[in-house]
């Protein structure tokens, strides 16, 4: 029996950290089965969060050199990870760091340039997943559906709470997958409006009252009535959710419990279209996993046809980057990792860049 040793790579929009995912994968009577070996978190610092921030700002040859400059150290990082856990590695599989995705005019962009990590980090990287998709006419995400399809195949639902909220699931022969709504990147905005970078457990929002006047206007962006294949960027983020957040004078409490009603909502909007039965199964992973006052509220909304479920930590930290290295393998094979059904493109295709060290 084959086994793949994998390093998977993630940075989200959420701004948290870099994500490191040591994967054992292997097949047994054709089913794709995981191991999750060994993980680490690398936090970024406020500086270097602002500076991932602030990319879009960036003139093109400054853009450029941050992109090599960032694969160089993803590539440091993750050799130190290798080192200290003496890991055997068959390769890297890096998602990079999302500075543009405007599939709608053919872009999405994400930093971390392969050829700078392989170099750094001596072994084998595959990278660069979303180009090709958007370049056949695809969203270019989300992309963690193959992963839920090959992986997870017992839920009816797997849903990541991460800088946005997105989900799949199995429709007949085909999977279908989309983002819901934004997230944590709200969440994290308004606390930031009150110097703390998180509201942990949901503490802070389980304070505050919900206005009705924000929760209405949230619940009616355009986006919600568009019909999928269909996904969110940061730049959707900043010019259509944050004017009505900052314009509302209102506390940070009541707005952070009013943001977390409307996740909810959303969420419950999206998965009843979807429902084929009574009582549905909903894996609930991402960071948002653990904001307890989301996940009751979003129970509550959800509790006439969904069981929600709620993993280990290792994998709600870390499902994200473990599908990573999951799409590389599959790229390395030459297989499809993504899926048509889920981003509109004309064709599925195995996506990804291959680079070797020097």
């Amino acid at each position: 029996m084959r086994v793949y040793k994998i390093i998977g790579l993630m940075s989200g929009t959420s701004l948290d950290g870099l994500d490191l995912a040591y994967c054992h994968f292997y097949q047994e009577k054709n089913q794709w089965k995981y191991i999750i070996k060994q993980t680490h978190s690398i936090t970024y610092t406020t500086d270097f969060q602002k500076r991932l921030k602030n990319t879009v700002k960036l003139a093109p040859a400054a853009l450029l050199a941050f992109h090599n400059e960032f694969g160089t150290w993803l590539g440091e990082q993750t050799s130190l990870f290798i080192q200290k856990h003496q890991l055997s590695v068959d390769f890297i599989a890096s998602h990079g760091h999302t500075v543009f995705h405007q599939p709608e005019i053919g872009l999405t962009y994400q930093i971390g340039s392969g050829q700078h990590l392989a170099n750094a980090a001596q072994h084998k990287v595959i990278c660069d997943f979303r180009t090709n998709d958007v370049a056949l006419g695809g969203q270019g995400a989300p992309l963690v559906p193959i992963g839920d399809q090959l992986l997870f195949p017992s839920y009816d639902f797997c849903l990541n709470l991460g800088g946005f909220s997105n989900f799949s699931f199995q429709k007949r022969t085909e999977r279908i997958a989309y983002d819901i709504s934004p997230a944590n990147m709200p969440l994290n905005y308004l606390c930031k409006q009150i110097d703390i970078s998180y509201d942990a457990n949901g503490a802070i929002a389980r304070q505050g009252t919900l206005n009705t006047e924000v929760f209405s206007q949230l619940n009616k962006l355009n986006y919600y009535q568009e019909t999928y294949p269909k996904s969110l960027g940061y730049e959707w983020f900043v010019d259509q959710m944050l004017p009505i957040l900052s314009n509302t004078k209102d506390s940070i409490p009541n707005l952070l419990h009013t943001v977390v009603h409307h996740i909810a909502q959303q969420i419950t909007n999206t998965l009843q279209k979807h429902t084929s039965k009574t009582q549905h199964t909903l894996l609930i992973t991402g960071g948002g996993a653990k904001n307890d006052f989301l996940v009751e509220i979003l129970q509550s909304y959800l509790i006439l046809f969904c069981k929600v479920i709620i993993p280990d930590t290792q994998l709600i930290d870390f499902k994200e980057a473990l599908i990573f290295a999951f799409m590389g393998l599959l790229k390395d094979k030459n297989e499809v990792n993504c899926l048509k059904s889920v981003t509109g493109a004309k064709k599925n295709s195995s996506s990804g860049v291959i680079f070797t060290p020097s």
